[in-house]
């Protein structure tokens, strides 16, 4: 009896022996695999790339506006009010056409008392004419002094000068009149009508409103050419040559591309903006683009500068000492050089110097990456990088 609770007791012990060794070793295991993940979680994992030459051509698209050709805002020279207008918004119009027609009673009041005036000025002309030649007759046989008649001589002259002053009021008014009739200053489309029959109209002013401000009658725009504004960053005013040529979208014909050729640039940067206006004229003939419209403009031309080597911005490290990025050398170091960097764009910016095509550069480096770390260069999943550079 008792032998067999000593075989009990040693089964037990021996059970209760492999149990606590079970633990331990699982316990140590546990703590082995916990080490190497902490140490494999310490070495960063990067994407790196290699640099690249720049294009030879370099290519960008910019929004724009298109306008006419010529387009002018008509006001009125005459203050009246509407009698009737004659062309409305899409009217296709020749140069002279009449658009509308101001009724101006007050000027035709004032343009019929300077012919008045001018009529009264041409009698007392006429008479002092005659006077004049009575005193000349008289001044030759000595019958009156010689200072009598040069008086008359001034009279007349002065009679004739307000003649001629009462004849260009008359001029004057008489061109005012021809501004009762607002016609078109050129062939183009009237592209806006602000006027209706009956309305008061201020010379100089257009349209008087309820608050009291002015607008223009008509506006005519020429648009058998169009001109195409755009404006190019300080970057790319390179690209600006005689023979550029941009390929223009617009919202209408979303499937389709127009042509667009460089006429000038205003030679100067907005400091705002850092950009300067590009003018490019396109060809309308068949009124198919509207003034007014918004454009996207692809830009190609050569690049000058296509020997430097060219890397995506995100793999650019500002520091206080100046622009690095961070390479990975054989053993996995990492090490920051410095660079020297020139055109900058959305995507990718130029390396004039301090990098070579052997180097393999850092995509998105770690914030807390410091000199000489250690790092796991990986793959990225399809669609990390998308710029076009090797991933290595």
């Amino acid at each position: 009896m008792a032998t067999s609770r000593n075989l009990v007791a040693v089964a037990g012990g021996c059970v209760l022996a492999l149990y606590v060794g079970y633990i331990v070793v699982e316990k140590v295991h546990a703590a082995s695999a916990l080490a190497d993940e902490t140490n494999a979680s310490a070495i960063p994992d990067v994407s790196v790339l290699q640099p690249k030459k720049s294009p030879t051509k370099v290519a960008l698209t910019l929004p724009g506006t298109i306008d006419a050709w010529y387009q002018a805002p008509i006001y009125p020279q005459v203050s009246g009010y509407v009698k009737m207008w004659y062309k409305d918004y899409g009217a296709h119009v020749k140069a002279g056409d009449v658009l509308a027609e101001i009724n101006a009673p007050a000027l035709d009041a004032q343009y019929a008392q300077a012919k008045a005036d001018l009529a009264s000025q041409q009698a007392k002309a006429n008479l002092a004419v005659v006077t004049a030649n009575r005193w000349r007759a008289m001044g030759r046989s000595q019958s009156v002094s010689g200072q009598s008649v040069s008086v008359s001589l001034a009279n007349e002259q002065s009679a004739q000068a307000e003649v001629e002053a009462a004849k260009r009021n008359v001029e004057h008014f008489e061109a005012l009149e021809k501004f009762k009739t607002i016609v078109a200053p050129f062939d183009g489309v009237v592209t806006n009508r602000a006027i209706s029959v009956g309305d008061y109209v201020n010379s100089g002013g257009g349209n008087l409103n309820a608050m009291g401000s002015a607008s223009e009658l008509f506006t005519v725009a020429d648009t058998h050419k169009l001109r195409l504004f755009i404006s190019v960053p300080e970057v790319f005013s390179y690209v600006l040559a005689p023979d550029l040529t941009g390929e223009v979208t617009v919202p209408q014909y979303p499937d389709r591309k127009f042509s667009a050729q460089f006429l000038t640039t205003a030679q100067g940067f907005d400091p705002n903006t850092r950009t300067a206006i590009a003018e490019f004229v396109m060809d309308n003939s068949k009124q198919e683009i509207w003034p007014g419209t918004f454009a996207s403009v692809a830009l190609k031309a050569n690049n000058d500068h296509s020997q430097l080597y060219e890397l995506p911005s995100s793999s650019l490290v500002f520091e206080e000492k100046g622009m690095t990025v961070a390479t990975v050398d054989q053993n996995s170091r990492v090490h920051y050089k410095p660079v020297v960097v020139g055109r900058m764009a959305d995507t990718a910016t130029e390396i004039q110097g301090g990098i070579d095509g052997s180097d393999r550069v850092i995509d998105n480096p770690p914030a807390d990456l410091l000199e000489g770390d250690k790092v796991n260069v990986v793959t990225p999943q399809r669609g990390y990088n998308e710029s076009g550079y090797g991933n290595q």
